[in-house]
This record gives structure tokens, C-alpha cells and sequence, in this order.
């Protein structure tokens, strides 16, 4: 067997795609490994949505370049492979500047690394695929062979939203959704493979549409796969909340009570700026209408702050906007400018310092209300799937409803399973828990 590390950064659907990538190369003889010290492959996933990406890959790189140069001293070979959005944005650069890359793929067009091996193994030289083939990826992509209890299966891919500051639809393309069917076939096969929950992966899940299926229609059929106690979905965006899927919280007991639901800013002068098409209270309408069908619903967001333009009075609006909703988790980031998008060219950029501070003020409120929600757990009994061991002699560590990590003390004979725990404590990141009785 040969050796296959895949470095994953970024986001879930990074990660399900380093899992297809690994699959798609098992028939070739790869092997994952854990770690790149003498791999005769080694795959870059990259993500370009934050500033300084590429400078990472690079720094990578020139570390793999050194660890490829001694293998060949000892007679052997190192094949070196970026792939994902950075891949996507800036392949030919990276084979100009990194003669140590073997293979640049983007996102769309990993199916095709067996061929592009072969091209390499049979002539030498760099490979890049980066175009959006017209065939579908997933019709080429083997059946996994292998998963955990906790499973993602991306529905949906790419991006028609065209946010100001986003390059999504410059890395993945448009929005494409799988059929329906074969979503379904695939979902069977993680089940029997041990996967007791599954999230629905997509740039924009509940723009899922093909052929008269929704993602609610989608989450009716796959609740009803014997086995599949759990289901979950990310990311969504607030223009495609319909009222089905508001309902489909509502009526199907397996779709968790936690939903992530991007708002990006209380302002509407900087929502109007990001082209997000929706306003504040729009966003604060569609959370009432998700909580009155589902009152023990918990909820996660992304935030942006910095953003060009933004002044002291937007930024209190988002404050405003987060003490009015009440998160359970969230996600925070400075602005920083993606090369090619609008926001880049934006005049009025923000002090890097004003960005920190607020970033800061913004992160204090947050974090104060995932811990007023962890406590709010204490002495309830959720149900927990348990994944891992954990550090502890027969201790599991599992995922409650809310996607917090609970441990819980002589459960390290129930990996696999679903069972009540009454929480005992809520700690900063993490609840702790004996089952109950």
C-alpha cells in the first residue's frame, strides 16, 4: 500500500470532500495517513474564505518541498497535491511559484486525480484541472467505504448569492443540487456503515432544488430510513428559509433542534453594502417563525465585523441584533478582503485596530450567551450520541441536540449508541454528564 495524507482547512464540506478524495484513491493503492513524514502522496484541501490563505498553502509547501527532496535522496517519491478553493482561485500561480506541486485540483474537478496521476506518472511534468466540468463529479466518485457515527453528505453545492465579500461562486460555481435519489442511496449506504446521524452539506443547503424536491421534501425521505435517528443541515442561508422547512422543524422528530443561520450584521446600510438581500428584521422574522414551530430550538450565526463602511452605529445595530436573538454558538470574523470580490475595492476600508476592538466587544457578548445557554442545560436530560472514547478510563464523549461535546463518565462501552444523560455541569466548551436512570 502506499501512504496518503490529506491536510484538510476550512469548512465541512472541505472535509467530506477530503473523505471522497480518499475513497477515490483507495482502488490506486493509497492508504490514509497521519501524518505527511514519508507519504508518496500528500493532498492540500484548501479554503480561500479568509485573508491570508494562500500565504499558508505556501508556507505548506515549502515544508512538504523539503520532505519530498529527501525522499527522493532515498530513492523514492513524493507526490504533492493542492486542491479545494485556493486551488480553485489561483492554480496556475501556484504552479508557477511551486515547481515541488505535482497536481493542482479544484473543487469540481477532483474526480478526475486517477487520470491525472496516471497523465503525470506516464510524462512527468504539473497537472491543473480547475475549469467546472459539464459532468456531474458525484456520478464519478466511488461509494464511500467507511465513516463514523457522525456522518456529512454535501446535497448541494455552489453559490448564485453573490455576496460582496464571498468568493464561493467564483471557487465552487453555481448552485447545483444532487438528485434526489441519489442522496438517498448514498444516506442508506452511511447508515450501513454505522452512521446513526447525518448532515446535509451545501454553500446555500436550503437552496436545494431538484426536479419538485425541496429540502424539506429531502429531510421527510431521509427521516424515514430505518436506522438514521439523527439529522442535521448547513449552511443556510435566510432567503431560502421557506415555510416548509420552517415546518419540517416543526414535524420531524430526527432533525435536531439547532439550526445555523447566517446573519452576517444587525445593519441594514452593511447588509444592503454585502448584498445579502434580506434586511434585520427580516432575519429577526424568519427566527421567530423557526422558534414558534420549534420552541426548544437553539441557534449558531456568522458574523462579520469591519466590513467596509461600517461605522460605531452599525456595529451596535449587530450588538443590538445578537441581544435580541439569543445565540447559543457563534461564528466571528474581522472583514478581510478576498481578491476579485466587490468588497475588496470598497472605499472606506476599516483601521484594523477599530476591527479588533469590535471584534473583541462582539466576541465578549457571544461568548456570555453560549455560556448562559450551556448553563441553562444543567439538570436536563438530553440525548446524547456517543462518538469517541474519551481521555479517562471508560469515559465517552458524545454530541447533544445542540452539537455541544458532553462526557460522560462509565459510558465507554456505548460508542455508537444514542442515551439519555442528565447534564451536570456546563463547562466553557463542553458539558458534563452521568446517564440516567
Amino acid at each position: 500500500m502506499k501512504a496518503l495524507y490529506v491536510k484538510t482547512y476550512g469548512c465541512q464540506m472541505n472535509v467530506y470532500d477530503s473523505a471522497r478524495m480518499a475513497d477515490l484513491l483507495a482502488p490506486l493503492g493509497y492508504a490514509q495517513a497521519e501524518t505527511p513524514d514519508g507519504a508518496d502522496m500528500v493532498i492540500l484541501n484548501t479554503c480561500h474564505i479568509r485573508e491570508k490563505a494562500a500565504e499558508k498553502v505556501y508556507s505548506e509547501l515549502g515544508k512538504l518541498r523539503k520532505m519530498k527532496e529527501a525522499k527522493a535522496r532515498e530513492g523514492g517519491r513524493m507526490m504533492i497535491a493542492v486542491a479545494g478553493c485556493v486551488a480553485q482561485a489561483e492554480g496556475a500561480e501556484i504552479v508557477r511559484r511551486q515547481s515541488a506541486v505535482d497536481l493542482v485540483v479544484g473543487p469540481q474537478s477532483y474526480h478526475r486525480l486517477p487520470e491525472m496521476i496516471a497523465r503525470i506518472a506516464r510524462s512527468g511534468g504539473q497537472a491543473l484541472e480547475t475549469d467546472f466540468p459539464a459532468e456531474d463529479k458525484f456520478d464519478a466518485l466511488p461509494a464511500q467505504t467507511g465513516t463514523g457515527h457522525s456522518a456529512f453528505l454535501t446535497v448541494q453545492e455552489g453559490c448564485d448569492k453573490f455576496c460582496t465579500f464571498c468568493v464561493v461562486p467564483y471557487t465552487r460555481g453555481s448552485e447545483f443540487s444532487r438528485p434526489a435519489s441519489r442522496i438517498l442511496d448514498e444516506a442508506r449506504r452511511l447508515v450501513e456503515l454505522g452512521a446513526r446521524e447525518i448532515t446535509l452539506l451545501g454553500q446555500n443547503v436550503n437552496a436545494y432544488a431538484h426536479d419538485g424536491w425541496t429540502l424539506a421534501k429531502l429531510l421527510h425521505a431521509l427521516a424515514r430510513i430505518e436506522g438514521l435517528a439523527r439529522l442535521r443541515y448547513t449552511t443556510s442561508h435566510p432567503r431560502d428559509m421557506g415555510e416548509d422547512l420552517i415546518a419540517a422543524h416543526r414535524d420531524l422528530a430526527a432533525l435536531m433542534p439547532y439550526l445555523h443561520l447566517p446573519v452576517q450584521s444587525g445593519s441594514d446600510t452593511i447588509l444592503d453594502a454585502m448584498n445579502r438581500q434580506h434586511s434585520a428584521d427580516d432575519y429577526r422574522r424568519i427566527v421567530e417563525r423557526v422558534r414558534a414551530a420549534r420552541g426548544d430550538l437553539a441557534l449558531s450565526s456568522d458574523f462579520i465585523v469591519g466590513f467596509p463602511g461600517e461605522s460605531d452605529k452599525d456595529f451596535d445595530a449587530t450588538l443590538a441584533l445578537v441581544g435580541d436573538i439569543g445565540y447559543a454558538q457563534a461564528y466571528s470574523f474581522k472583514y478581510s478582503k478576498r481578491p476579485g470580490t466587490p468588497a475588496s475595492a470598497a472605499r472606506k476600508q476599516i483601521p484594523e485596530d477599530v476591527k479588533s476592538a469590535r471584534l473583541s466587544a462582539l466576541q465578549d457578548l457571544l461568548v456570555r450567551q453560549q455560556q448562559a445557554f450551556n448553563k441553562s442545560c444543567e439538570g436536563r436530560t438530553l440525548s446524547i450520541l456517543f462518538e469517541k472514547p474519551g481521555r479517562k478510563t471508560d469515559q465517552a464523549v458524545g454530541r447533544s441536540p445542540y452539537l455541544q461535546p458532553v462526557h460522560v463518565e462509565d459510558a465507554g462501552a456505548l460508542i455508537g449508541e444514542i442515551r439519555d444523560v442528565r447534564i451536570l455541569e456546563a463547562q466553557p466548551n463542553s458539558l458534563k454528564g452521568v446517564l440516567a436512570q
